[in-house]
């Protein structure tokens, strides 16, 4: 992945705010829609689930996510060639004790200021998702796996 292709990855993760989430569910594949912000120097995707929620328990119970952002449809360009990241990461709760809960809260709200008042209900929790692997895709014949060390180093890159 060069400079460019790193831009353009960063660009898409920015401008998009919201990710397909994948979790393992009774051992099958569940597919959810989840809000998400960045916490800076790629280093996770910040999500504010319900307990209640179905993805929710599932990340509980196995804390191995995947990630699908796509960039916007557009009539000029064909489904397979939209630019798109899958993220394999690891999902873990991220509670006022938490390091990273201030700034978590701060990127989400930042992200989304309408779900403050979200914050003050009990089944609510934030959740930080550690990529492991991401695989991009920019368009047809252009696709690129990238390690967590390279996402970090490429986000990182952009501050």
């Amino acid at each position: 992945m060069n400079e460019n292709q790193a831009q353009a990855m960063r660009q898409l993760l920015e401008r998009q705010d919201v990710a397909a989430l994948g979790t393992l569910h009774g051992g099958e594949p569940f597919v959810s829609m989840v809000p998400y912000a960045l916490l800076s120097g790629g280093r996770g995707f910040v999500i504010h689930v319900s307990r209640l929620a179905t993805h929710t328990k599932d990340m509980e119970t196995h804390a191995g996510v995947s990630l699908l952002v796509m960039d916007e449809r557009t009539p000029e360009v064909l489904p397979q060639a939209l630019p798109r990241i899958t993220v394999q990461g690891q999902a873990s709760r991220c509670g006022p004790e938490d390091p990273l809960h201030a700034e978590a809260k701060e990127v989400y709200l930042a992200r989304f200021p309408d779900s403050a008042e979200l914050f003050g209900f009990a089944d609510f929790a934030l959740f930080v998702i550690a990529p492991r692997a991401l695989r991009v895709v920019g368009g047809f014949a252009q696709a690129w796996s990238v390690t967590a060390a390279d996402y970090v180093r490429w986000m990182a890159a952009s501050g």
